[in-house]
Formats: structure tokens, sequence, C-alpha cells
């Protein structure tokens, strides 16, 4: 029973942050826009945040200090990602090289900053931010002890970003739009929907969830920042791919690939995987290793909104 506590809260710590920078992504893509720079958004959501921890814990601590910063973090992610709506809407450049070029440009702006502002990369804070107990509901057997105990206000906040989008794809009229605008863009227009604006519109919504998902990512495994995410907006990309741009299907494909990050970051807590005797590498390499595979086998049923990635130009037909 402890093994399966220790790999269930562990495996929380990583779905949470996965399931909400996939859904990030599922609102640019379901609009036309790829948006392969979720690693970039990430980092600076996560600089931004723990950035304003950094200075205003000595004012404030706890759930507020907490919210204030998860703000920050949505305001830096929509505001960076308008520059991918610019060039992606605006100026209809390919949207695979704007992305990484932001990309490449977030990691070195948010160390720039960092070690300008702080005099180290690693921008330091202090973790308040832990509920021991929520009343009552840690007291349910099992369930209260993974999700109730020693918990953060982030985890709920995951679920209800996950809930609000299935019913956004699946009972409202804007959902509906911006699946259009993301299927037959020239179609939509013709019925009057404004593309370039739904698009500006699903990209701020991308650019806030990804900055929020960056700094769920980062408070529970570190109390400092160092300017990187390690990979994990490109593995979003991918629970995004295998979960087929389907709300309710990224809850499973988000939590086999936190399974999967779980095992290879705390496998030595594991007895029947630390007794194998395995490369530490292997461990490390393993979730990249499993996303390939899964990804070469599910490349013929992943099919994306078609007019993903496509300048949309009002002119044509």
């Amino acid at each position: 029973m402890t093994v399966v506590y220790f790999v269930a809260k562990s495996c929380l710590c990583f779905f949470i942050p996965l399931l909400v920078v996939a859904v990030a992504g599922l609102f640019s893509e379901k609009s036309g826009v790829l948006n392969m720079c979720l690693e970039g958004i990430m980092i600076i959501g996560a600089f931004a945040g723990t950035l304003f921890m950094h200075f205003m814990q000595d004012r404030m601590s706890g759930q507020l200090l907490l919210v204030c910063a998860l703000l920050v973090s949505a305001a830096a992610g929509l505001l960076f990602t308008q520059l991918h709506a610019f060039a992606a809407i605006k100026l209809k450049a390919d949207q695979s090289i704007s992305a990484m070029a932001l990309n490449s440009f977030a990691a070195a702006f948010a160390i720039f900053v960092a070690r300008s502002v702080t005099g180290s990369q690693h921008i330091a804070f202090d973790n308040t931010f832990r509920i021991a107990k929520v009343p009552l509901l840690g007291d349910i057997p099992f369930i209260g002890e993974i999700f109730f105990q020693d918990a953060y206000i982030t985890t709920f906040l995951g679920f209800a970003i996950i809930l609000v989008t299935i019913f956004i794809f699946s009972k409202t009229r804007f959902g509906m739009r911006l699946s259009a605008c993301g299927e037959n863009p020239q179609a939509a227009d013709s019925l009057g929907i404004n593309v370039y604006r739904t698009r500006y519109i699903a990209l701020a919504i991308s650019g806030a969830l990804g900055g929020i998902g960056g700094l769920i990512y980062v408070i529970p495994i570190s109390p400092t920042f160092g300017g990187d995410v390690y990979g994990y907006g490109f593995l979003a990309m991918s629970v995004l791919m295998l979960g087929q741009w389907k709300p309710v299907r990224l809850l499973a494909a988000a939590f086999l690939f936190s399974l999967i990050k779980t095992v290879a970051a705390g496998y030595m807590s594991i007895p029947f995987l630390s007794d194998i005797g395995l490369s530490d590498n292997f461990y490390k390499s393993l979730p990249y290793i499993i996303t390939l595979l899964v990804l070469t086998f599910s490349a013929n049923r992943a099919i994306g909104p078609k007019a993903a990635g496509q300048p949309y130009d009002k002119g044509r037909r």
C-alpha cells in the first residue's frame, strides 16, 4: 500500500501540469494554429510566477501568494503567446518556425533576466502552499490521503480546467465556432464567424493556461526555478496527439505519460524496479522512448484539425 500511495501522489504531481498544458495546446490547435511553443510558454509562465513569489514572499504567503503568482503566470503566458499569434495570424508566417524561435527565446530570456535581477540563474522561493489536510475530505480512506492530504490548490484547479474545457467544446457556441475555424475556416467565415478574432482568443487562452501549467509544474517538485521545464511542453504535445485532440481522451493520455514520468523519477522507491538493476540513464530516457513508440503506433489515428498549421487567407476559397 505504501508503494501504491507513493506512485499515486507522485503521479498526481506530473499529471496535473501535463493535463493543463495539453489543454492549452488543444485550444490553439482546435482553432487552426499549431502551438509548438508550449515549452516556451511554460518557461515564461514559471519564470514570471516564481520571480513574483521571490520578491513578494516577504509581504504575503500561503494561498494568497500562490493565487497571485498563478495570475501573473497566466498574464505572462498570454502576452508571450501573442507574439506567436501575431506571426501566425497577422503575418501568416510558418507556425512551426515561429514556435521554435519562441522556444529558444524563452529559455535564454528567463536565464538572462533572472541573473540580471537576482544575481543567479535559479530563482528561489519559499513553498508555503502545501495544505496539510482538507477538513472532512482528508479523512476519506485512500482517496482522501491522495487528493486531500499534503495537497495543493493547483490540483483542484487542474481538474476544474479540464471540466470547463469539456463543457466548452461540447456545450457552447464558442467551442463549436472554435472547432469550425480549425476544420474549415472558409466555411466558418461564410457563416459570419470572425476567424482571425477567434484564433487570437484561442491563442490567448492557450497562453494563459500554458503559463499556469509552467508554474504548476515547478511548485511541487522544487523550491527554485532554473529556466527549464525539461521538455515537459513537448510531452504535452504528445499527450495532445495521443488524446486525438479530444478533451476527455486527454485525461487518459495525460495519466499514461505521468505514470511513465513517475516510474522514471522514482523507480528507486519501487522495490521490484530498483531490484532489476537497470541503468539510471535508462529510466531517465524512458518517458521519451515511450513517447516515440506511442506516437509511432498511433500516428495513423492521430488526425488533428484539418486546417491546423495553415495560415488563413480570407480571399481564398
